[in-house]
């Protein structure tokens, strides 16, 4: 597997777990966790997958070029 090949990879699945446990925040606060701070995890979570979107389609461009 080559660095640019992994580093895609990497990404995706950065994103990916990033989303899941978005998910599973929100899910254990709206279950009766009263925790906000699952609350803030779950926003956080989801803004971190965001950026890493972002970045992935960025490397995946820029690496497309080389």
């Amino acid at each position: 597997m080559s660095l640019k090949a992994f580093h895609i990879f990497f990404i995706s699945v950065s994103t990916l777990f990033a989303i899941w446990f978005g998910v599973w925040s929100l899910s254990s606060y709206f279950s009766g966790a009263d925790n906000g701070m699952l609350l803030v995890l779950a926003i956080f979570s989801f803004i971190v997958a965001g950026v890493l979107i972002v970045y992935g389609i960025k490397v995946f461009q820029k690496l497309k070029k080389l």
